[in-house]
């Protein structure tokens, strides 16, 4: 299974790739039906960092360990080690569109556990991940995006001092 999601935010790459380096980022762009509960992960994630929590999805505990990859200036690979699934690898990827601004990619390629619940909870999780990753778009636009300014100051409109 393949699942493709990209979003454009008003932040430089630097400020994009800083935020997604930070464990504490899951949690804060994660839905709210959705609670996650960090057991352990470093504060900032690097190659070979690995994380460990459990997300409720309602009364449901989904205990989850993941290992960060092939991390980059422009992304990461977040592997799962354990968890509802028999593989889940996301892709993330920030693309630089100009000086202020980023486009993320998100790319999820996974397969479903041979374990009967588990294939039930994966499907779901799986036909949810449009509205989660929806939401992770738009809080991260919320949280990185760049404040508007107000209307530039016409020099010729002020008075010499």
């Amino acid at each position: 299974m393949h699942y493709q999601h990209r979003f454009t935010v008003d932040a430089p790459l630097d400020e994009v790739a800083h935020f997604h380096s930070q464990s504490a980022s899951m949690g804060a762009i994660t839905p709210p039906p959705i609670l996650v509960r960090l057991h352990s992960a470093p504060t900032i994630l690097d190659d070979g960092a690995e994380m460990e929590f459990t997300m409720w999805l309602g009364p449901l505990p989904i205990r989850w360990r993941a290992r960060i990859e092939q991390k980059s200036d422009t992304g990461f690979v977040d592997r799962q080690i354990s968890g509802p699934f028999a593989q889940w690898e996301h892709l993330h990827t920030f693309v630089p569109i100009d000086v202020v601004r980023t486009e993320i990619v998100d790319q999820v390629t996974a397969q479903l556990s041979s374990h009967w619940f588990w294939q039930f909870v994966g499907i779901n999780m799986w036909f949810g991940l449009p509205i989660l990753f929806a939401y992770r778009g738009w809080k991260t636009r919320r949280m990185l995006g760049r404040k508007r300014t107000a209307a530039p100051v016409d020099p010729s409109t002020t008075a010499a001092r």
